[in-house]
């Protein structure tokens, strides 16, 4: 822990949330004697590092974490009295909800901070648990080969279907592997969701259960390509997907080095991450915007930084703009299939993001009447002429989450760019975008440069899906730049 204290204790808590047990080193000492256990195996059960049960039997790691204590008790069956911890604490009175409850919600905070501030880094070391076939690149997004197609395929050669009745579920994130990553609601009960957590004890500013579409099937043959839909939910994909990034997270706050598969059972359960049948795979689209001037001899992308306070996922990296859940604009049944289109889908997140207008947030009456909107009838008018093109990478996973992401990329010449961006805004409702670098006063954004896409892909924090549209997108720079 960089704060010295331990993942047992943080500091800024409550001090009558802590009971001191100078002898609990003895007590799991006698157990794992009395069971020929080895302190790593103790540790397995308990759910924490080798080193950290050889700290507390030493002397030099003082528990004073209830939550803690209440596991020791539940999982080795040893008495509550003899780990220090009085009825009141175990039956739910006033202490009980401050201590067993309290600190059970503690802990999972400390988790879910510890998952938004290290996204990245644990990202990379979720990469790890899978061949090294399966990265793109250097990044932590992963996907087998037949998720990529062998160049940029247009939109426009994209067939998407509807399929009215999709699988069950058969992984929700209500499983009993999700048990270490559900805190306790009220005594002797646990949220029955991970979003139910979210909600209560760090709810975003954006956190809606918006009907998504769920990614059934994909294929690419010959620069065209095919994706099967059908219908689910957000939550759906966060019950699972930050269930399983909470879960690696609160094992690495435990320990140190890497992490096996042995210790993640909710991500053992789910199984092959790209087994499109087993969970909801509800996937963004996220979108590398490349302004090109007419010559093709500049080229330059945008930045975006997303805010933790804003977002519930990828919190606190840098992304390429636009990104955005594949879902209707509303649950209203016209827009199910009215917004059943990748392109739709890029330039409504392109007026949300980048010129700030109001998510469409189910709140009209009508559908988006695409054709009547100046703003998408400019793109169109653009895309017709050969002054933009949309185009597509594939797909992939980020390790840590499994969530899944269309990659994309949109260029634009500079006379469309400057004109229907003029007004962009800096502060969105998920972040900040970053239109220039040091010493440049453009606002055109970064250099689509060797040397910027090496730079943000092995020293700054990025979102899996934006490394991998970048380093994608300079793998394809040639075919791309002569579109």
């Amino acid at each position: 822990m960089p704060d010295g204290t331990g993942p047992w204790l943080q500091p800024g808590t409550a001090g009558d949330e802590r009971v001191a047990l100078p002898l609990l080193g003895e007590v799991l000492r006698q157990y794992r004697a009395e069971h020929h256990l080895t302190q790593a195996a103790l540790g397995k059960l308990l759910q924490v590092d080798q080193t950290y049960v050889s700290m507390i039997e030493r002397g030099r790691r003082a528990v004073r974490d209830i939550g803690f204590l209440l596991r020791v008790s539940r999982v080795l069956g040893i008495p509550p009295a003899d780990l220090g911890l009085s009825n009141e604490l175990i039956t739910g009175g006033p202490a009980g909800l401050v201590g067993s409850v309290g600190s059970s919600q503690d802990e999972w905070r400390t988790v879910r901070r510890h998952l938004n501030h290290h996204r990245n880094d644990l990202a990379q070391l979720a990469a790890a648990l899978y061949p090294p076939e399966f990265r793109i690149t250097s990044t932590p997004l992963i996907a087998p080969g037949s998720w990529l197609p062998a160049e940029p395929v247009d939109l426009a050669g994209i067939d998407l279907t509807w399929v009215p009745d999709a699988p069950p579920l058969r992984v929700t994130g209500g499983e009993p592997e999700t048990q270490p990553v559900r805190p306790m609601r009220v005594p002797g009960q646990q949220y029955d969701r991970y979003t139910s957590a979210i909600r209560y004890l760090d709810p975003p500013s954006l956190f809606e259960n918006r009907p998504s579409y769920r990614l059934l099937g994909m294929a690419w043959t010959g620069g065209t390509g095919a994706m099967r839909f059908g219908l689910a939910t957000y939550f759906d994909k966060l019950d699972v997907s930050e269930a399983v990034g909470h879960e690696l997270a609160q094992v690495r706050l435990h320990k140190d080095g890497g992490v096996s598969l042995r210790e993640l059972p909710f991500r053992s359960l789910i199984g092959d991450p790209f087994d499109l049948q087993r969970r909801a795979v509800l996937p963004a689209i996220t979108t590398l915007t490349l302004r090109r001037t007419r010559s093709r001899s500049s080229v330059s992308f945008l930045l975006h930084w997303r805010d933790p306070r804003k977002v519930a996922t990828a919190a606190g990296l840098y992304d390429v703009i636009p990104a955005g859940e594949f879902q209707p604009s509303s649950i209203a049944p016209h827009d199910l299939s009215n917004d059943f289109d990748i392109w739709r889908n890029i330039v409504r997140e392109y007026s949300e993001e980048l010129l700030g207008a109001p998510e469409h947030d189910g709140s009209r009456s009508a559908p988006i009447d695409y054709d009547g909107w100046p703003f998408y009838r400019t793109l169109g008018q653009a895309r017709r002429e050969g002054k933009l093109s949309a185009v597509c990478l594939g797909a992939g996973l980020d390790a840590l989450t499994l969530a899944a992401t269309i990659l994309t990329v949109v260029l634009i010449d500079d006379d469309v760019f400057d004109e229907v961006f003029r007004d962009a805004v800096r502060v969105n409702a998920e972040g900040i975008t970053v239109f220039a670098e040091q010493g440049n006063i453009t606002g055109h954004g970064l250099a689509f440069s060797e040397q910027n896409v090496t730079r943000l892909l092995e020293r700054e924090p990025m979102a899996s899906p934006g490394a991998a549209c970048l380093a994608l997108a300079w793998r394809h720079r040639i075919a791309l730049l002569a579109r």
